[in-house]
């Protein structure tokens, strides 16, 4: 079926018939075969999630098929053994790194469908729940509050329905949406009749009719036509640079090895297959699977931490993250808001005003809140005189909810109908010009507003949060707010969660500093910063940083943790001051207004229980609303990220020493120093242990504070051990010719051997900044380097080690080589010693003259 391009011009009836849908939705059957038809509403298919192209994908590094296209060259000679060998050296590895891909996958895939956003939609007649990829053209979809909108299509009942449409239309205010036919040639911000994917509700409640879905969407257009891809993380930018970097190295030493070689008149196809089986050796060909197993192995623990992660890279991101932001309710508080009181202005409880706000709150139909909560559990009033006529929603401007209700002749109102309004102080005196006393005689609102702002203060000191609720007749379903009249104040307590102080403490340690984004008034976000031991720090107010220019909120971020009184469009200019600022940002939050800043921050996190909106925008699905719950999440995201970096300080030292003085054997040797199929045996068998990584210990100093991807540092890790492996490599040459007088074959057993048996080594004591004798390292990987250094001793006594060219030892040359051996682990602890307090200097250092520098400024 081809898509309806012009929904917003035809009416409902011949919609309906065109899609073959009813007005009560589709039959469940009906569904499956449309969705057979149609395809899952995506803007694309994973093709990743196809086991062939995965297995396939390990084949995508440009090395490797230049490899592949030289053993095919090698086989065409008549080569064959080693053309043989080579291919399956390839295939072994590609195996070993698709199987743990995938089974990583399959692991983050169940994980991910906990969390899955879904939507309401009638099937037969009945409300069911779908995954938003099951959603079909046809389709009748239930909206409020907070709902994301999953497919393009038109309305067919709106109940003051507002959707916020910015990131289609780049309109930053929400369009109300209302039932009706428009002219086909009409604007797409002018089709208030129709609804698109990607956009979600506001305020309000409605249906509409699902007419487009996946590519044939408005979303799916543009995506395709831009080739829209979501932007890198900071991990990701500092992975790619990485790779960048190695591959630089190794273009320089393929090319200097071969053109060497050549000038040396060794045979072309031997030196060209050696340098490429140089450059495999060299390239972190794993550093994609590694990734992978570290990432899935991590999103598996912190799921049993009641964390789940929907974007795998993000996991990084989360343990390097060094400021948290947050909004307080649910989070800080218990989110369990309680009345403590409604009174009016003299201080005395009001009963009018608490029912006016029950009223309000019963016959409100927007986004389920725990205001509404706490006041339909405070009171109970019998409703049966009243019959509500119209709504004007919540939105996040006017901070205010009127409901028009009909009203008993034995009540307040005399059978009169009347707006009930309810909403923050200062937006509801906004549209107040009188107020009502005990007594219930109205006068002018002018003459007692500085006692309502004392005890507005008042009560805000407190640490209560106050809502005003106000009266005004009128005979319209859909009245304008103004001249009401002033009933009272309702004031609500939030405790603060049970050991949210110590928790609070606990992030601090960790180096993870946390800053309060509120809506609420300056008065309670003090009280809330002094309950936290924040209150050494400024309170900066939205109306202060509408004074303030970028570079001066920038400088204030350090001395700032409380943000009070902000507005929803606010918070995400308070993430991106903080990220200029240097910070890995973590923002967690719940509501509508905080999808910007949940998608604007390095790392996004919501709860399972958040608005649609909130919980798509996120990178971190939190199945419980508790910082406790976040403070363990962080610690496995500093343990994946150490287990990654362990992989890449391996990938930058003994490989790429050993590759670099391959390179310099090959110059002064009469032979090649090892073969090429020997090369890729080392590669392949040295990426077993590391295969371990992801599950291995890791030292509770690393998890102290957060570590961020620092290219520079890995660089300089690189010259030092690099330089250090290749100083006992050459060891190792000197032994071998000066002492036993080597030959080609012993040469290159010899090396063989003491190459991998250091590498394996030599892991441990990379894997921690202490003495590798105090830190324990996993199961998992002790057996593996076992297993290997095992293997490597039996193969020389095998047909396959002398297809290879490998053959038995005198007991002196094993000896020798395993007191080089020796030798190289013992001076690797020494040199990491030294090195990591020369890092120390220079962090203080850096440190010094950053302070220095924004003293300056």
């Amino acid at each position: 079926m081809n898509p309806i391009i012009n929904h917003w011009s035809l009416s409902e009836e011949e919609l309906l018939q065109r899609l073959n849908s009813k007005s009560m939705g589709l039959d469940p059957a009906k569904a499956q075969g449309v969705l057979l038809e149609h395809g899952p509403n995506r803007l694309s298919e994973s093709v990743q999630s196809s086991p062939i192209h995965l297995f396939f994908r390990q084949f995508k590094n440009n090395i490797t098929i230049i490899l592949l296209f030289a053993t095919v060259v090698s086989l065409i000679l008549g080569d064959y053994l080693d053309s043989l060998i080579i291919f399956s050296i390839i295939i072994a590895s590609a195996v070993l790194s698709f199987f743990q891909e995938y089974n990583a996958g399959n692991a983050t895939k169940k994980l991910m469908e906990v969390v899955e956003i879904k939507v309401t939609a009638l099937r037969g007649n009945q409300p069911v729940e779908l995954p938003v990829a099951e959603v079909v053209p046809g389709d009748i979809i239930l909206l409020s509050s907070g709902n994301i909108i999953p497919a393009d299509g038109r309305i067919v009942e709106s109940n003051s329905l507002s959707i916020d449409e910015s990131m289609l239309t780049g309109e930053s205010f929400p369009v109300e949406k209302k039932v009706g036919i428009l002219p086909e040639k009409v604007s797409l911000s002018d089709r208030t009749n129709s609804l698109w994917m990607g956009t979600h509700v506001i305020s309000g409640s409605g249906r509409y009719l699902v007419v487009n879905t996946g590519v044939d969407t408005e979303f799916g257009r543009i995506a395709n036509t831009l080739n829209i891809t979501e932007p890198e993380n900071d991990f990701e930018i500092g992975v790619r640079k990485f790779g960048t970097m190695l591959m630089e190295v190794t273009v320089f030493i393929l090319l200097f090895v071969f053109i060497i070689n050549l000038y040396l008149q060794k045979p072309p196809l031997d030196s060209l297959i050696f340098s490429l089986s140089l450059a495999v050796g060299l390239t972190p060909q794993l550093l994609p699977a590694i990734i992978s197993i570290n990432l899935s192995h991590g999103a598996k623990l912190m799921a049993d931490k009641k964390v789940i992660v929907k974007k795998l890279s993000s996991i990084e991101d989360f343990g390097t993250m060094n400021l948290l932001c947050s909004d307080k309710t649910g989070t800080i508080t218990t989110g369990n808001v309680v009345v403590q009181g409604c009174t009016d202005l003299s201080g005395q409880e009001s009963e009018w005003a608490l029912l006016a706000s029950y009223i309000n709150s019963s016959f409100q139909t927007g986004y389920v809140n725990p205001i509404d909560e706490a006041i339909l559990a405070k009171a109970s009033f019998d409703l049966s005189g009243y019959e509500k006529r119209g709504e004007i929603p919540y939105n996040l401007i006017d901070k205010r909810l009127g409901i028009v209700t009909t009203t008993p002749t034995t009540s307040l109102f005399k059978g009169e109908t009347v707006l009930l309004v309810k909403g923050a102080v200062k937006k509801v005196l906004e549209v107040t010009s009188q107020y009502m006393d005990s007594s219930g005689e109205v006068s002018p609102i002018e003459g007692v507003k500085e006692q309502l702002e004392a005890q507005f203060a008042s009560f805000s000191a407190k640490g209560y949060r106050t809502l005003a609720v106000a009266y005004a007749q009128t005979q319209e379903a859909d009245p304008s707010e103004k001249d009401l009249t002033l009933m009272g104040l309702l004031t609500f307590v939030d405790p603060l969660k049970d050991g949210v102080i110590d928790t609070v403490s606990e992030l601090r340690e960790k180096g993870v500093e946390l800053k309060v984004i509120t809506g609420d008034n300056r008065l309670v976000a003090e009280n809330i910063a002094r309950q936290l031991s924040l209150e050494g720090s400024r309170v900066l107010t939205g109306e202060d940083l509408l004074k303030m220019n970028e570079p001066a909120l920038i400088r204030s971020i350090e001395e700032v943790s409380v943000f009070a009184e902000i507005e929803p469009n606010q918070k995400e200019r308070i993430i991106l001051a903080c990220k200029k600022a240097g910070n890995t940002v973590g923002y967690m939050g719940d509501g509508i207004n905080d999808a910007a800043a949940i998608h604007a921050a390095n790392v996004g996190i919501s709860v399972n229980t958040a608005a649609d909106v909130a919980k798509e925008a996120a990178d971190i699905v939190l199945l419980e609303n508790n910082l406790d719950v976040l403070s363990g999440g962080i610690t496995y995201g500093r343990k994946t990220f150490s287990n990654t970096m362990k992989y890449v300080f391996m990938a930058t030292s003994s490989n790429f020493g050993n590759m670099f003085s391959m390179a310099g054997a090959s110059l002064m040797l009469p032979f090649l120093p090892l073969k090429p199929t020997q090369i890729l045996l080392e590669n392949l068998l040295t990426d077993f242990p590391e295969m371990q990584i992801a599950k291995d210990n890791v030292d509770e100093n690393s998890l102290d504070q957060p570590t961020k991807w620092d290219l520079g540092f890995i660089r300089r890790f690189m010259v030092v051990f690099g330089l250090l492996s290749s100083i006992f490599d050459y060891a190792t040459f000197g032994v071998l010719l000066l002492f036993f007088n080597a030959n080609e074959t012993l040469f290159q057993t010899g090396w063989f051997t003491e190459s991998i048996i250091s590498a394996t080594c030599i892991v441990f004591v990379i894997r921690t900044r202490g003495p590798f004798y105090k830190s324990k390292p996993a199961r998992g990987l002790v057996l593996a380097t076992l297993l290997i250094i095992g293997a490597v001793f039996a193969l020389p006594y095998t047909g396959l080690g002398s297809l290879l060219g490998l053959h038995p030892m005198p007991v002196a040359v094993i000896l020798s080589l395993m007191g080089i051996v020796l030798l190289y682990v013992i001076s690797g602890e020494i040199a990491k010693k030294f090195f990591y307090q020369q890092e120390e200097n220079r962090r203080r250092s850096l440190s010094q003259t950053r302070k220095t520098q924004y003293k300056d400024v």
